[in-house]
């Protein structure tokens, strides 16, 4: 029997969890309550419009680094620009990095979609991208989750209107880069997407939404696709649960042929490392898939096993099509928790003892590109 102790620990759990609070539904459902982070609400800073699929403003961060001119997007640290963009389907803020090389080129461009609790100077923070786009020349998107949209500013991945190719937030997200391409004139067969926990679910999302957007998918400590279909499911998933992702109809629906690479720490205990096998499942499921691998028969799997120095051991699973071209990258970090693996201690949820997750997914992106008609 169920004591009615574990009774109302569950009902008020699934309570939380309809109001957006993951985190604090899976402490409590642990017995443990935790404490609010604070919430670091964006100041407006934007001021013009302009129309290009909804409406977008776009200004230039007054704590950018400048050049002597006092051009911001010309700073040798590149800039780091504020914006907002709305549609029909809703409105979100973002951030956006330029690198100091961009002179109108069309340059790649990465999504980057940051897990509960987190908004986008502490995920480009802990994840170190802007150094590494600075370095490589490529634009990084940082769309922000505002608590009027969920209270702990995690991506509404466990909602079915947000799980839809032109409507909820995928079509908000999808709008949003669609502009900033537009606007910067950057390569629209080069763009990429990757987030962290409820934004890696959401990554994973767009993936399956818009194959024809995003030429490439980082998945890290993330969920798959339609897992969850209302609050008490996403619980379930998280804690590895199977969810609705049984029968072979739903997993050749929910397939995807963008190529992905995933990272998940083995001791992740508010996403279940189990979920990085499923989201993998999800793209190898793709018609073609066959025998060889993911995304077509004939091709090669390859482990690795590594460490890295003075830091967490790994294994590296390669999965390579027809061509020898890798279309899924799986790795299992040993003894990492819930964090970006690799990073900067200035962030949270990061682990700098983990293998480099920002560069490994540049290298992995860059590999790739959508066929242009």
């Amino acid at each position: 029997m169920i004591s009615a102790s574990i009774t109302q620990r569950m009902e008020e759990a699934t309570r939380l969890t309809r109001a957006g609070k993951l985190h604090d539904a899976m402490a409590l459902l642990k017995g443990i309550m935790p404490e609010t982070p604070a919430e670091q609400t964006p100041t407006p800073t934007s001021r013009g419009g302009h129309t290009f699929e909804g409406t977008w403003e776009v200004v230039d961060d007054p704590a950018a680094p400048t050049s002597p001119s006092g051009n911001a997007r010309r700073a040798h640290a590149g800039a780091f620009t504020t914006g907002s963009f709305s549609c029909r389907a809703g409105a979100r803020d973002y951030k956006l990095f330029i690198p100091s090389g961009y002179h109108g080129q069309a340059l790649p461009l990465v999504v980057m979609l940051h897990g509960c609790t987190q908004n986008p100077d502490d995920f480009a923070a802990g994840t170190d991208m802007n150094r590494l786009a600075e370095a490589q020349q490529c634009c990084v998107l940082y769309p922000a989750q505002p608590t009027t949209a969920n209270t702990s500013k995690c991506w509404n991945w466990f909602k079915a209107e947000d799980q839809q190719r032109e409507g909820g937030e995928p079509a908000i997200l999808a709008g949003m880069t669609r502009q900033v391409i537009h606007q910067h004139g950057l390569d629209a067969g080069r763009v990429y997407v990757a987030g962290l926990s409820a934004g890696a679910a959401m990554a994973t999302t767009l993936a399956m939404t818009y194959p024809d957007l995003f030429a490439a998918v980082g998945v890290h400590s993330g969920l798959p696709h339609g897992v969850a279909k209302s609050l008490p499911d996403a619980l379930g998933a998280m804690q590895g649960g199977t969810g609705p992702l049984g029968g072979a109809a739903q997993s050749a629906t929910w397939a995807s042929k963008v190529p992905a690479i995933i990272f998940h720490g083995d001791r992740d205990t508010t996403v279940h490392p189990s979920n990085a096998d499923r989201v993998a499942a999800q793209y190898a499921s793709h018609p073609g898939g066959g025998k060889g691998g993911p995304h077509g028969a004939g091709g090669q799997t390859t482990v690795e096993q590594g460490r890295v120095a003075n830091g967490h051991a790994y294994t590296r699973t390669v999965h390579r099509d027809a061509s020898g071209k890798p279309s899924m990258e799986q790795w299992q970090v040993h003894g990492a928790g819930h964090a970006w693996s690799g990073c900067s201690v200035k962030g949270s949820y990061t682990d700098p003892k983990g293998s480099d997750a920002t560069s490994e997914m540049l290298r992995f992106f860059f590999q790739h590109q959508l066929a242009q008609t």
